[in-house]
């Protein structure tokens, strides 16, 4: 019997990975253990060319993620109904098994920045959000999951906690979650939390995905700690730790190892995908 998690996507709860191009023979050849692939949207909207090529031919091998970057879900502004129009296009001609964005903005006004940037967690960005929710989910005919963001400062302003306000975003607007515990360690570590206090109070029901990466260590003005979302290298141990914690307590997830900067051999990151396979099937039983 499929999970409720299924309203949300239909991949395996097994390992995937983030495409790189320069992976597509090995991939092609041997992928053992990932079952289904992760692309970022803006990099497939276009109108044909090799990228296109490449992903048709493994859209026929492997499940497919449709990971969006660019959308600024969290902005003050409205959408870019241009960018919408052309994930719509991309969703419709691959249809994937899972759709992807980010709870952050990385728009003001007519400017875009290349960061995923967090925001105050108050009932007037709630509404925004969930307005912005609406839409997406209509322009592409498809629920999709919102990932939660890496944090480095907390707003004075907000009146809930980010765990309270997924779960508010996922109640009025049907929307699934993507839960990156690689960014969960990085906001604990940041901000001073429990890593494991924040697992606890997540919606775990409504997971369905599941998100690790590297992060680069470094200091504050202070010398406290200070964790980097950098998806550069493998995944620490911590966030190995954490990952085992959050399932002993949703059970199985798709797992996506991301690795976007300094993108290894695949050797490299296939032993990463095998480790996440690993951490599936160990899963404690669950009363």
């Amino acid at each position: 019997m499929l999970d409720s998690t299924h309203r949300f996507t239909t991949l395996p709860a097994a390992p995937g990975v983030g495409y790189k191009p320069q992976h597509f023979a090995q991939i092609m050849a041997d992928a053992t253990p990932v079952t289904w692939l992760e692309i970022h949207a803006e990099n497939y909207m276009g109108d044909g060319g090799r990228p296109l090529a490449q992903l048709r031919h493994l859209s026929e091998k492997f499940a497919m993620s449709v990971h969006g970057v660019g959308l600024s879900i969290g902005g003050e502004g409205a959408l870019n109904a241009d960018h919408l129009s052309r994930l719509k296009h991309l969703c419709n001609w691959l249809n994937p098994a899972s759709f992807s964005e980010h709870l952050a903005w990385s728009t003001h006004d007519s400017q875009y920045l290349n960061d995923l940037l967090p925001l105050p967690y108050t009932p007037a960005t709630l509404t925004r959000v969930c307005d912005h929710i609406d839409q997406v989910q209509n322009a592409v005919g498809r629920p999709m999951l919102l990932e939660n963001p890496s944090s480095y400062l907390a707003f004075d302003e907000s009146t809930m906690e980010e765990t309270a306000f997924l779960d508010e975003l996922s109640q009025r607007t049907g929307c699934g979650l993507l839960l990156d515990v690689n960014n969960v360690f990085i906001s604990a570590t940041n901000l001073g939390l429990d890593p494991r206090a924040y697992i606890d109070a997540f919606p775990l029901d409504k997971v369905g995905e599941i998100h690790l990466g590297g992060h680069d260590e470094d200091a504050d003005d202070h010398g406290a700690p200070l964790l980097i979302d950098s998806h550069g290298r493998e995944v620490a141990d911590p966030v190995w730790a954490l990952l085992d914690y959050t399932l002993a307590r949703s059970g199985p997830r798709p797992l996506l190892i991301e690795w976007d900067a300094d993108v290894p051999d695949w050797p490299v990151l296939q032993a990463e995908t095998v480790r996440a396979a690993n951490a599936l099937s160990h899963i404690p039983a669950r009363p």
